[in-house]
């Protein structure tokens, strides 16, 4: 008799799976709880007996629901109309919007009255007054944002005052927002980024934003719109702030202006001159790290008063940046012609006490930027195809004896530690000078052994890129800066430029 030892073909040896297992319906309720076989004895499965547990048994358990559905329209509701629908708390958007319409729909049964059977979460908002040039309704949370932005957020992107009347957007942005929806969803995505419980929800206010203002860019076929350039310029002003790539805006923005030419056909209108400024600030090299790219904007066209048709004098101070626009002429060409002596020269102008500390701190940085090229600036030969030697020789021949790095930044931390003190008292009467602090901190941040030395001068930027937040408790966040300061302290040896430890960490910070 011959024996075969062979093992039986089973579907694990011929496809590596197991024997499937049919799952039982009934079983008791303990073991199902656990996922065990259950033998189904009764009254008490022998399963349980021999664990030493009780036995929950076999009979049927019945769930209730609240009210007539679980899920839709009517979760909740007693009856199926639309009176037994109990109101909803605060939630998502969606919930938000699907209140709105309710409410609307109230009103136009009630002839044009309107109910006052709010529902809860709306006695709790803190509405302030609308605009009514606007005629925006306060039921939204976008409308509460926006009002929020007109009365206080516009103020974190200008460095002057709350007050000065050269601000030309806060007077009219009401009117450009009629203009472009995206201008008013950019509002509404920067102040829900400044204020600490919207911020989490900013993200998506933003991404709403963008695919408006990408839409209204491409149908600016002929030229660009002041509603829509306004609009791309905060949304760069959002990158600036908080660490946000931006650049590709800003390009975008110029291609559309290289085409179809800077002002609006016909017309050369002060606030145009304002956002082409206020465009060529933000693409200096020497007020951004961790971008590669520069335009040469203010070089090109905001040196040149009278391709602007400003009418302003050289020395009259710029809103955004706060700075004279005599000053920012000599940061526009570090590395493109500016020397130590550039800024060493330069002869000052009018203004307050707090702007006279601010400007001298810019001005010592400025002779930093160029001793030490610690910055992603424009060398000399890459600009000298595209501008006359006249207008990029902004030198004297005059030879000086500057002061030495340690000294210059002991003086660079001393004004910026004069106006964290006057901090309190400035902006109680209004004024904004602080918002422009991050460029000569981060320059005198970037002296690593020199701070390693004196360890109280680096204790004072920290001092002065944590003193606002902890002063309006909103605003302009500095812990980014902060964060690559600080670890640009500890591993400035190892890397080659801050601008490559911004790229390493895929940061886009603006200095302004």
């Amino acid at each position: 008799m011959i024996t075969d030892y062979r093992s039986p073909i089973t579907l694990t040896s011929l496809f590596g799976m197991s024997t499937p297992h049919h799952r039982t319906q009934g079983g008791c309720w303990t073991c199902k709880k656990i996922r065990r076989k259950c033998d189904s004895t009764r009254p008490a499965c022998r399963v349980c007996q021999r664990r030493a547990v009780e036995c929950e048994g076999y009979e049927i358990r019945l769930r209730w629901g609240s009210g007539i559905a679980s899920r839709g329209r009517f979760t909740g509701a007693g009856e199926p109309v639309e009176s037994s629908i109990p109101p909803r708390t605060k939630g998502r958007q969606r919930d938000l919007s699907r209140e709105k319409r309710r409410k609307l729909a109230r009103i136009c049964r009630n002839n044009g009255q309107e109910t006052t059977d709010s529902p809860p979460w709306q006695e709790d908002l803190q509405v302030p007054a609308v605009n009514p040039d606007l005629e925006l309704r306060t039921t939204n949370e976008k409308d509460v944002l926006f009002q929020k932005f007109l009365s206080s957020g516009i103020h974190v992107l200008h460095s002057t005052s709350t007050t000065d009347s050269r601000n030309l957007l806060i007077s009219r942005l009401p009117a450009l927002c009629h203009q472009s929806t995206s201008l008013y969803e950019v509002c509404v995505a920067l102040q829900a980024s400044l204020s600490p419980t919207t911020r989490p929800r900013s993200f998506e206010y933003f991404d709403a934003a963008l695919s408006l203002f990408r839409a209204e860019l491409s149908r600016n076929v002929t030229y660009l719109e002041d509603s829509t350039f306004t609009a791309g310029l905060l949304l760069c002003s959002i990158g600036c702030i908080h660490a946000m790539p931006w650049t590709m805006h800003l390009h975008g923005i110029y291609g559309i202006l290289q085409a179809h030419g800077l002002h609006v056909p016909g017309k050369r209108t002060e606030f145009r001159t304002h956002l082409l400024e206020v465009m060529g600030i933000m693409d200096l090299p020497t007020f951004t790290i961790g971008r590669n790219t520069s335009l040469g904007f203010w070089r090109q066209y905001c040196r040149d008063r009278a391709s602007l048709h400003h009418t302003s004098d050289v020395n009259d101070i710029e809103t955004v940046s706060g700075l004279p626009r005599s000053l920012l002429d000599i940061i526009s060409c570090i590395g493109a012609g500016a020397t130590e002596e550039s800024f060493w020269d330069w002869p000052g102008s009018d203004g307050n006490l707090s702007q006279q500390q601010l400007w001298e701190a810019y001005r010592l940085a400025g002779i930093l930027a160029i001793r030490h090229g610690q910055l992603p600036i424009l060398s000399q030969s890459d600009t000298a195809a595209t501008e006359s030697p006249a207008r990029t020789d902004i030198t004297t021949s005059r030879p000086l004896s500057l002061p030495s790095t340690t000294v210059i930044t002991a003086r660079i931390v001393s004004h910026l530690e004069a106006l964290r003190r006057e901090l309190p008292e400035a902006a109680a009467e209004g004024r904004l000078v602080f918002n422009a602090i991050k460029y000569p901190a981060f320059i005198a941040g970037l002296q690593a052994d020199m701070l390693a030395a004196h360890p109280e001068l680096k204790q004072a930027i920290r001092a002065c890129l944590s003193a606002y937040q902890r002063l309006h408790g909103l605003g302009r966040d500095f812990q980014p800066l902060l964060e690559i300061l600080e670890e640009w302290w500890l591993h400035h040896r190892e890397m080659t430029s801050a601008h490559q430890l911004a790229l390493t960490r895929r940061t886009e910070l603006g200095l302004l």
